[in-house]
């Protein structure tokens, strides 16, 4: 099986090979002056105080939740719908993630939910901005305000998302974005944490580079040689000047990703308007959605196939596919952990069968578009009870 048409395709151009080797011919390859360039404009982008530039989106919401030293076995509220990622750092910081279910039409965790889910030992809600479609915050920060909680914004999909005229990383507390492969910019592998709070600001630069506090590219820097001094027991999560360099023009071009982005979200509404057994997912109003992928929900009593059969379907004439996502408990660790049921979260249980992500990156062409557009047609045709 051939896949012509890839689930995903970045768009890297001649500025980005030029600032890489410019990096590569510096003889400075790991945390830099690049990287603050990096930090500094998407701080300026974001509209926050400070940007700590990562290694993963991962690494920020971990580094969120351990500086504040929550006792073992307190408890954090997510989403099932969701890349592990979200809810392995809560495992890994030895609390307990506390699942809400999710909205039907958005995939959003349900604000609805979240107070019966509140307990003495809630320390903290991450909410994901899921596809690119915010969550509802001032819901979720009305409720953290009542309970003394702190959000974390899980903003992997959600780079250029705004709620209620906010960018996303202006309503949580601590909001932790994505640069990974596939992201809407990419760094290849990276993230950011960003907050308004000074003296995060500075834990969190402190915890990505093994607890101390000078960077090496500043111990040795023209100002002459200073000692570094441990302050804790850190993390190795920094971002290279290397993936900095990529990201200084990713960030340049992300309104024009976007604006293509939304033409192939456009085409995509109009190709599935008028075909039933695919549900599209809900976008509210006043948001700016980041369209980080496109999915498709099939109604499978209105077909003859499955969702992984349709998938198999996809991939056959040639195009990836993906899944976003098979809800976390029905997940084998937390079933065989947390005796998780399909029923605990019925909405997400339903959504985890029925839904594909279909490609959508500008690097596409309105061909491509078209023909993921028709084949989806015609596979429902085919399909069709």
């Amino acid at each position: 099986m051939k896949i012509d048409l890839p689930f995903h395709q970045s768009w890297i151009e001649e500025e980005e090979h030029l600032e890489v080797t410019d990096t590569l011919n510096s003889g400075w390859l790991t945390t830099g002056p690049k990287t603050k360039r990096f930090e500094e404009a998407f701080s300026d982008y974001i509209g926050c105080k400070h940007a700590i530039a990562l290694n993963s989106c991962t690494a920020g919401l971990n580094l969120a939740l351990e500086a504040h030293g929550f006792p073992e076995g307190d408890e954090v509220i997510t989403t099932p719908m969701t890349f592990p990622a979200t809810a392995n750092v809560i495992l890994l910081q030895k609390m307990k993630p506390v699942l809400v279910d999710i909205e039907p039409g958005t995939l959003l965790i349900n604000p609805k939910k979240i107070e019966e889910k509140i307990t003495p030992r809630t320390r903290a809600i991450i909410p994901v901005h899921f596809a690119g479609h915010p969550c509802d915050m001032d819901a979720i920060n009305e409720l953290a305000k009542k309970h003394n909680l702190l959000v974390i914004e899980d903003a992997a999909h959600a780079v250029e998302t705004k709620f209620d005229g906010k960018k996303v990383g202006n309503m949580g507390n601590i909001t932790s974005f994505s640069f990974y492969a596939n992201k809407n910019i990419t760094t290849g592998e990276g993230g950011m944490l960003v907050t308004d709070d000074d003296e995060l600001a500075a834990q969190f630069q402190v915890m990505r580079l093994q607890g101390i506090t000078r960077d090496a590219w500043k111990r040795y820097g023209k100002s002459g040689y200073t000692h570094w001094e441990q302050k804790m027991a850190g993390h190795k999560c920094n971002m290279s000047d290397i993936n900095a360099s990529i990201g200084i023009h990713q960030l340049k071009k992300i309104d024009s990703f976007l604006k293509i982005r939304k033409k192939y979200v456009a085409m995509y509404d109009c190709g599935f308007a008028d075909v039933p057994e695919v549900e599209t997912l809900t976008r509210h109003g006043d948001i700016e959605h980041a369209h980080h992928i496109y999915i498709l929900a099939l109604r499978l009593e209105q077909l003859t196939v499955d969702r992984d059969g349709f998938l198999e379907a996809m991939q056959e004439t040639g195009i990836g596919v993906a899944v976003h996502y098979i809800a976390l408990h029905l997940q084998p660790y937390y079933v065989e952990n947390y005796n998780t049921k399909p029923q605990d979260y019925p909405i997400a249980s339903n959504y985890s069968e029925r839904i594909l992500s279909i490609p959508l990156y500008p690097k596409m062409s309105e061909a491509d578009v078209n023909r993921v557009i028709d084949t989806v047609r015609t596979l429902v045709e085919k399909f069709r009870r």
